[in-house]
């Protein structure tokens, strides 16, 4: 790692000389900042493995989907093995999600999305809902809680303009997504709606999907030092489930559904699908008491109505959240040195009602288990960052986290209610980053995660609670450059991490398909991640004016250790559900008159789908375009009019896999090369 991490600098090094020869007489850009909850630094000088998504690189990819959003970040990797089925990892494994998101805290501006339970529905949110994205890899527990993944902050819309604006986009497969937006702002008022409805058929058999989204925000200024936001939203969700095919049946009809076995019936029998309706709120307060103290503090609560037809069952999930997050922050400035604190916590209960019945054709029959169980997690925080004549930036950082859950079951046994309490675990960080001069900085970090299982791991779809999971927990050594030109013309930033997880979790299926979840030991994760970004043309005037270059590749060392199950030993194995190799290049042609021509390429190497490593997904290049005029101005009324094209070579690729598949039915084919076009009228 001494090697590489000495390679690189040089590497980066060369960029400083090569970025002399760049014209500096350019338009300069906006400095590129990054928030990391109310404590916003350029992104040179962040201390953490932060990558930012803004609305500008959002609008390229398709409206239908964020798996394209997403996975343009290194150390990102985002799954969809059919429409609206999200699996997200940030530096890690899927192993611990069927589907869903586990072990990533996200946050939707000052509230978090991620019940107490451990569980996150972002396949809930509408595309359009996404204004920017801050990607923080690997654990953040010092300030975000349990966590050994990372966290994602969700900024939606902003409310500093006025603005109606509707859009259309119709597809391939019956794709047809429609959204309406309206945005006012007023002296010390702002409002927004958003809307939302999404429909497709779907590439495979039993693959549709249908959501009806709805948004609203409102800001208020009740005075000079106060600010009131409230964020509501509704989503209906529904989307069929196919399930994982084998290698044969994938490669003789890969819009096949999961067909029927001598012991299980198939997925169009079933009618499998995902049936989820959930309501979001909050309510956050900021004050600014003074020159030096800052007070937020947050309420959300949220309700799920959420029903799953699968193969082997029929299941019934109420669950309702309930949580506080606040702080208070105080800050300092001085002639060499400006200091900040922020000390707070947060708190969150999620109570969940679970009914499994036989699944009669997807008509709930007899029951089979009904189970309560309530999770509880609280941590308390705290943060200091020291500048030091605005060269040096250091962070200590910790929380003190608390897991408990409790449970009860009233079928097929009436077991009375019985807690497990984790041992409270506390969660530092320590990272330091240093501007060598005002192009390149270093930085160097120090922190540990921790996770305890989630609820859905404790009673998965098995119907039995398993109280013998242990949390993950591990420490993470990381170092990394950035450089950026001083005309913004070129940027660049590499991560070298080095993480050391015990107890990882990790999900089998018995032959039925009943799922259950044990700890694996321990796994070993070295990466690499870098991503630059080349305004090669910038503000020229005549045909073209401006031409974007970007780059991302990941490169992920990752292996089982001490994991041995029953007489099989998987240790030195890679990590199932990691492709050692990512590489995502993109270019952006911005023409006169609003013209624009987009091209994005993404090479994935072959993934191991169970930990003896003996199955592998095959590697693949996808291709995927978007052309179109920005700004086309009839009188007060701009259009947007776009089209283009996913997996222009049509590939044959799994989006998502079915990891250590029963039966070795890891395969879940995506779609060939497909279209799609749209309008956006704005006024």
């Amino acid at each position: 790692m001494k090697s590489i991490f000495t390679s690189l600098l040089l590497f980066l090094s060369s960029f400083a000389a090569f970025s002399q020869a760049l014209p500096r007489d350019t338009l300069k850009l906006d400095e590129v900042t990054v928030k990391g909850y109310y404590n916003k630094q350029p992104i040179l000088r962040s201390v953490s493995a932060v990558s930012l998504v803004d609305s500008n690189l959002i609008r390229n990819q398709q409206n239908s989907s964020l798996v394209s959003i997403f996975n343009t970040v290194p150390g990102v990797r985002m799954e969809e093995r059919s429409p609206g089925s999200y699996r997200l990892s940030l530096r890690g494994s899927l192993l611990r999600s069927p589907f869903g998101i586990r072990n990533i805290k996200i946050y939707v501006d000052n509230f978090p999305l991620t019940d107490a339970g451990g569980n996150t529905y972002l396949n809930a949110l509408d595309v359009t809902a996404v204004g920017s994205l801050e990607i923080y890899k690997g654990p953040e527990a010092s300030i975000f809680g349990a966590n050994t993944g990372g966290a994602i902050l969700i900024s939606t819309a902003d409310l500093n303009q006025n603005k109606v604006e509707v859009s259309a986009t119709a597809g391939s497969y019956g794709l047809f997504h429609q959204t309406a937006n309206v945005q006012q702002n007023f002296k010390n008022y702002r409002f927004n709606f958003t809307e939302g409805y999404q429909k497709s058929n779907g590439y495979r058999e039993n693959s549709a999907l249908s959501r009806k989204y709805f948004q609203t925000i409102h800001q208020w200024d009740y005075n000079k030092s106060g600010t009131l936001e409230a964020f509501i939203f509704y989503s209906d969700l529904d989307y069929e489930t196919p399930g994982g095919l084998t290698e044969v049946q994938a490669g003789e009809n890969p819009k096949l559904a999961r067909p029927a076995t001598s012991k299980t019936p198939g997925a169009i029998t079933q009618q499998a699908a995902i049936y989820n309706k959930t309501i979001f709120g909050g309510l956050s307060n900021t004050y600014q008491i003074n020159s030096k103290f800052k007070h937020v503090i947050s309420l959300f609560t949220s309700y799920t109505d959420f029903k799953n037809p699968f193969i082997t069952n029929y299941e019934k999930r109420y669950e309702s959240t309930l949580g506080l997050r606040t702080f208070l922050e105080f800050a300092e400035t001085g002639k060499l040195i400006n200091w900040t604190a922020q000390a707070g916590l947060e708190s969150s209960g999620t109570k969940s009602q679970i009914k499994n019945y036989d699944n009669n054709s997807g008509t709930p029959a007899a029951m089979q288990a009904f189970d309560h169980l309530k999770a509880n997690q609280d941590f308390a925080f705290i943060r200091l960052n020291f500048d030091l004549e605005r060269k040096l930036l250091v962070e200590l950082s910790s929380s003190l986290n608390f897991f408990n859950y409790k449970y009860e079951s009233f079928y097929p046994l009436i077991t009375a209610q019985k807690q497990r309490k984790f041992t409270g675990q506390f969660m530092p960080k320590i990272a330091v980053s240093y501007l060598i001069n005002n192009e390149l900085s270093a930085r160097v970090s120090v922190g540990k995660g921790y996770s305890p299982p989630t609820t859905a791991e404790v009673r998965p779809s098995g119907n039995l609670i398993n109280n013998d999971l242990q949390a993950e927990s591990g420490w993470n050594y990381e170092t990394g450059l950035r450089f950026k030109t001083i005309n913004n013309r070129f940027y660049a930033n590499v991560n070298l991490f080095q993480y050391r997880l015990k107890d990882a979790i990790v999900r089998r299926l018995r032959d039925n398909d009943a799922e259950y979840f044990i700890n694996a030991g321990g796994t070993k994760q070295q990466g690499i991640e870098l991503e630059t970004s080349f305004c090669i043309v910038q503000n020229r005037k005549g045909f073209l004016n401006n031409l974007y270059l970007r780059n991302g590749y990941t490169y992920s060392h990752f292996r089982f250790q001490d994991f041995i199950t029953g007489i099989t030993n998987f240790n030195g194995n890679k990590l199932t559900g990691v492709p050692e190799h990512t590489l995502v290049n993109s270019l952006e042609f911005q023409f006169n008159k609003g013209l624009y021509f987009f091209a994005q390429h993404n090479y994935t190497s072959a993934i191991p789908l169970n930990d003896a490593n003996t199955t592998f997904s095959n590697r693949y290049h996808l291709v995927e375009v978007k052309t179109g005029i920005r700004s086309l101005e009839i009188k007060n009324t701009h259009l947007d009019i776009f089209a283009g094209v996913n997996n222009l070579l049509n590939e044959k690729y799994s989006l998502g896999n079915d990891l250590n598949a029963a039966n070795e039915r890891y395969f879940n084919p995506a779609a060939g090369i497909n279209f799609y076009s749209g309008i956006s009228i704005k006024l």
